[in-house]
């Protein structure tokens, strides 16, 4: 029983990792719906960075890799990189 529950949580992990790159890829917002550089900036904000009013994100097509997105975020107080490989911690630098 133990194993089937670890593969739906599994399963919840990898399909919320899916659904955030698919944000992050995405060009062109929605209505209603958050911009790359809003869940950028909410996930900067919960590994303890601050980031006022974040202005735009833009990715780093030199930097990126398959399976690594690497983004600039401009915040009205700080500009950062921000980086990530699937199912880990952002690397978060300030640049500014």
């Amino acid at each position: 029983m133990r194993t089937y529950q670890h593969r739906v949580s599994l399963f919840s992990v990898v399909l919320a990792g899916a659904a955030f790159a698919n944000e992050l890829s995405c060009p062109v917002a929605r209505a209603g719906e958050e911009t790359p550089k809003d869940t950028i900036a909410a996930q900067i904000r919960t590994q303890g960075f601050v980031c006022d009013t974040p202005q735009r994100a833009v990715r780093d097509a030199k930097l990126s890799k398959p399976n690594h997105d690497v983004w600039v975020l401009t915040c009205k107080n700080a500009t950062y990189r921000f980086s990530r490989y699937p199912d880990m911690a952002a690397k978060i630098e300030q640049l500014r």
